[in-house]
């Protein structure tokens, strides 16, 4: 039973619902002196307000799709390793996007649920690929498009980009509007294993810069029919997925030519979520901190976006930092909110601009 479905949600509210009933019936008995009824009492409300907080947990993390396992909640989730010889994306699902005509993919594109085997990282993580309609069009069957791969922030499933943030659903409609040119979108979580990576390749552990940088766009291009030069890929994400989409693109220039970071990290957060990501390599804590790296290596012919705002979001000051340190041959663009903050809310106003952003700079070589 995974973390997100409806009939956990049931399950614990009816628990909760029982034992507040069960509650109310035993009070009156347990309302009289003595040390085993205050007892009595107090597991009662310690089992009620328990009970409760768990509704409370399933409850959010159905509406923001956190955490999609018991494994995944306890940071103990491991992807399967790449199986060397096996397909380099392996489809284990399809689904129709929520547009008009979304059932025919001539009008609604498709959006595939894959696993990606990494070469280079021998590691393995699921995505969700979509493929606009125009990938359908029988009249031009070669057509190559552009990429972008999307991550979601830390913690959150991939279907957040999906369900929440209607990646899809907004490219689909940009593109019928004109305003953008077809993209297909690689959707994923910004770790490949538990703990929460960053796109950091940990001595003697889970290599996600590896993945992210290298096999990502390789798997992806030899699947599907994506340009495989810089100027056809790009890679966009929010919070920490933007600290990702921001890292790939400045430090594999030979991957992503285009990285959009929303509300962006601009280095790795060590907390009990990520463990120690450096094994005490300071050389690669520095060369992870995006600030750094602008000042003391070459930058690329990269374009970036990122995005902040003057009240309510608390990396404004080192997004002006950001923008201060990008020199040429790379450019740097940016949307400044008059308020906005850490959340879907302000995502969803800067991810349409951003798409058209990212559409405008990206070609199918």
């Amino acid at each position: 039973m995974g973390l997100t479905s409806g009939t956990l949600m049931a399950g614990v509210a009816l628990c909760t619902a029982l034992l507040f009933a069960l509650t109310v019936w035993l009070w009156p008995r347990l309302g009289r002196p003595g040390a085993r009824r205050v007892l009595g009492r107090v597991g009662l409300l310690v089992l009620v307000q328990v009970s409760v907080l768990a509704t409370v947990g399933a409850a959010a993390n159905r509406t923001f799709l956190l955490y999609d396992s018991w494994a995944d909640l306890a940071g103990t989730k491991q992807h399967a390793p790449a199986v060397p010889g096996g397909a380099a994306v392996e489809v284990l699902g399809r689904q129709a996007p929520e547009v008009p005509g979304g059932r025919n993919p001539q009008v609604g594109g498709v959006i595939e649920k894959v696993t990606i085997h990494g070469e280079r990282s021998r590691a393995a993580a699921e995505a969700y690929v979509y493929l606009p309609p125009e990938y359908f069009d029988k009249r031009d069957g070669q057509r190559r498009f552009p990429a972008a791969v999307v991550l979601t922030g830390y913690p959150g499933m991939a279907e957040n980009l999906i369900k929440k943030l209607h990646y899809p659903r907004l490219a689909w409609s940009l593109a019928k509007q004109k305003r953008m040119q077809p993209m297909i979108l690689v959707m994923m979580r910004p770790t490949i294993a538990a703990p929460n990576t960053q796109c950091v390749d940990v001595p003697g552990g889970p290599q996600s810069e590896a993945f992210f940088g290298a096999d990502v766009v390789k798997a992806v291009s030899g699947t599907y029919r994506v340009g495989t030069s810089p100027r056809s890929w790009g890679i966009i994400g929010d919070s920490t997925g933007g600290y990702c989409a921001l890292k790939m693109t400045v430090q594999h220039p030979e991957a992503y030519a285009v990285g959009v970071g929303l509300s962006a990290e601009y280095r790795p957060e060590i907390d009990k979520d990520s463990g120690d990501l450096f094994k005490g390599n300071k050389d690669e804590e520095k060369r992870s901190d995006l600030l750094w790296h602008l000042d003391h290596q070459p930058q690329g012919n990269s374009s970036f976006l990122v995005t902040s705002s003057l009240r309510g979001e608390p990396n404004y000051g080192e997004t002006q930092e950001f923008i201060r340190k990008v020199k040429a041959p790379a450019h740097v663009s940016s949307i400044i909110l008059d308020s906005g903050g850490h959340s879907f809310n302000t995502w969803l106003r800067e991810i349409p601009p951003a798409l058209v952003w990212t559409g405008a700079r990206l070609t199918a070589e």
